[in-house]
């Protein structure tokens, strides 16, 4: 099974490498072919492992080469199969290969074709990293690699101005106030990076506390030792991982960077901002459970901490207007539900949620995807209407999503969505509970919403201008898997515990048959109430329904994000640019500069003195070395005598 691992591994690494190759170059439609070829290849060999880890419990432990030896510090480039690993090997290889497959059409016609495979394929063998190191350090190694792919992904399109595009920006005339609105894809990709990286300072801290007390990174060994640390310590080292974890999961108040993201092509928001990266701090926390179990109520700050980002996202998607924007949210919602499984313990809970979440809002980009195109790179869903009859299979499948991320049975979503409101309620915490069940109606709203204003309903598009019409087949194909994965990822659910609660820890949660119905029954009557209410509002169109709304208070709100990029603009930004620019004029160029220009003025304009030394005339030379010979008397006696 080893070879299966370094295959699994290595072949998203070779695509890159190859497309690199190719990327100064014109388009090479086979760049996309292989890249694609090999991540299918890396998918059958994830495939292969976890059948092998599922039937005959084994896990694949390699250690490749050595990496840091320095004295007693001896951490190795090593990776690990188990049953987390590779249900996350898994989820990231086929959403991945999908992605892939989706991008030969969607960048057909960029001139860039053969560079965003390069650096996609390079993603994808960063996150392949990251899940299967069997330490922290190379388990950070894969994390900053994701946040360095990100970033040339979310920019790729670098030479757009930043300026304000009718197409990027809220219909919502408070939307303009938002200093975000209209920013370049490079403005989004270096705001992802530094926020991130901020973050990552949280987790590296994390890290050093581990190895200063445990003197080891490698899982195993601090996993067995970490019972053995002072209470206060452990708290600290949790509470520094997932200050890493909410960067990378766009938690607050790290959240601002994910709906800005959506600069990037839409299947870098597939790949990274609905499956793989954004949920790296699920599976961190998930990965590290045994340090975070010892200490419950940094747990307890977690789920908390969770519930209200899945709240606070889910009513921001409730008037958003950029379609990317609203799965944005969706996502970020979802991943509260995600921490809120984590910090109340049920880590496989959070893991069951984390994959079927990623087959259903994958693809739901990627229909974003295909509809942009259809519409002239439309974003804005009141600018659209009626596609359904123009787009008859890509509104299938986003509606086949929406359901799912609705959490109607016998769909993903159901199964595992409504796990973690069995947890919130059987760990009797209620409040959690209520917040996540009134979430579930407005995530059923807000996603029926945008399926009714984009496909169905008035046709509110130029007709002159834009032509909609389905994509092409081989770009359904590959959304195809997915939508079939959102339906029926979680029938699988007694197989997966089975598995994973091999190294997770069982679900102890205990309620009543009679309770566990009736809490399935007022999740689905929320959830059903949410798409019966959205479809009636906007079955023919919904234009007065939000000029109804847009002159009030909550809406004001909601439409700026609850201000939050507004305070971080005039409490981080601003002060941030004018510290730089007073650092810049008053210290660089004022005092350091001057200093250097001084003592190089000074140098020069000795140097130009002594000049006159070289005149080549016999007599001053001879004056001149009697005057250095009456220096160094002078010297050799006066240290002389302080000898």
């Amino acid at each position: 099974m080893e070879s299966y691992l370094y295959i699994a591994l290595f072949a998203p690494l070779v695509g890159s490498l190859f497309a690199t190759l190719f990327s100064n170059s014109p388009k090479k439609l086979f760049v996309g072919v292989i890249t694609s070829a090999l991540l299918i290849v890396s998918l059958i060999a994830s495939i292969t492992l976890l059948m092998d880890v599922y039937l005959t419990e084994t896990i694949v432990h390699v250690r490749m080469l050595d990496w840091i030896v320095i004295g007693n510090v001896d951490i190795p480039f090593g990776f690990v199969v188990d049953q987390v690993s590779v249900v996350m090997m898994v989820v990231v290889t086929i959403v991945s290969a999908m992605v892939h497959i989706h991008s030969i059409g969607y960048m057909d016609h960029d001139k860039s074709f053969n560079r965003f495979f390069a650096w996609l394929s390079a993603f994808v063998f960063s996150m392949m990293i990251l899940v299967m190191s069997d330490n922290f350090a190379g388990l950070f190694i894969g994390w900053e690699g994701v946040g360095l792919c990100s970033w040339g992904l979310i920019g790729f399109w670098y030479h757009k101005e930043d300026i304000k595009r009718s197409k990027n920006i809220e219909e919502s005339p408070y939307s303009t106030l938002s200093p975000y609105s209209s920013k370049s894809p490079s403005w989004a990709a270096n705001e992802a990076f530094i926020m991130n990286r901020v973050a990552d300072l949280g987790m590296l801290i994390g890290m050093f506390l581990i190895f200063w007390n445990i003197g080891s990174l490698q899982y195993n060994e601090v996993f067995s030792k970490i019972g053995t640390l002072d209470h206060g310590l452990i708290v600290a080292i949790a509470a520094f991982l997932f200050i890493g974890a909410m960067g990378k999961s766009a938690q607050f108040p790290f959240n601002t960077w994910l709906a800005n993201a959506m600069e990037g092509p839409t299947p870098v928001s597939a790949l990274i901002h609905a499956a793989t990266m954004v949920t790296a701090g699920v599976y961190l926390v998930i990965r590290a459970n045994e340090i975070f179990t010892v200490v419950p109520e940094v747990g307890y700050f977690i789920a908390s901490l969770g519930a209200f980002v899945a709240l606070g996202a889910a009513s921001m998607a409730l008037v958003a207007t950029n379609m990317k924007k609203i799965i944005a949210f969706s996502t970020l919602s979802q991943l509260g539900y995600m921490f809120v499984a984590a910090g109340l313990g049920a880590y496989w809970v959070a893991l069951f949620h984390l994959a079927t979440h990623a087959f259903f809002k994958s693809v739901l980009f990627l229909g974003a995807g295909n509809v942009m195109h259809a519409t002239n790179d439309e974003i804005n869903i009141k600018k659209m209407g009626g596609l359904a009859k123009h787009m008859p299979q890509t509104a299938l499948i986003m509606t086949i999503a929406s359901v799912a991320l609705a959490g109607i049975f016998p769909l993903a979503g159901f199964f595992s969505k409504d796990l973690i409101l069995e947890v919130a309620y059987g760990s009797h915490a209620y409040i959690l509970w209520t917040v996540l069940w009134i979430t579930a109606g407005l995530t059923a709203f807000y996603s029926f919403r945008l399926v009714m204003y984009v496909f169905h309903g008035k046709e509110n598009y130029d007709h002159n201008k834009v032509h909609p019409h389905e994509t092409y087949p081989f770009v359904i194909a590959a959304m195809t898997p997915l939508a079939i994965l959102a339906i029926c990822a979680g029938w699988f659910e007694h197989q997966f515990v089975e598995m994973v609660t091999k190294v997770l820890p069982p679900l102890d949660i205990h309620v009543s048959s009679l309770t566990f119905y009736s809490l399935i029954a007022v999740t689905t009557a929320i959830a059903l109430g949410g798409i019966i209410f959205a479809v009636v509002k906007f079955k023919k169109d919904g234009t007065y329904y939000s000029e109804q709304m847009k002159d009030r208070l909550c809406y004001k709100i909601l439409a700026n994000q609850y201000y939050l990029p507004h305070f971080w603009e005039a409490a981080v930004t601003k002060p941030y640019a004018k510290l730089s620019e007073f650092s810049w004029k008053e210290l660089d160029l004022k005092i350091i500069d001057a200093i250097v220009d001084g003592i190089a003025k000074g140098i020069y304009g000795g140097g130009e003195a002594g000049t006159s030394m070289q005149s080549g005339n016999l007599s001053k030379a001879l004056k001149w070395m009697g005057i250095g010979i009456f220096i160094l008397v002078i010297l050799v006696v006066a240290f002389g005598n302080l000898k």
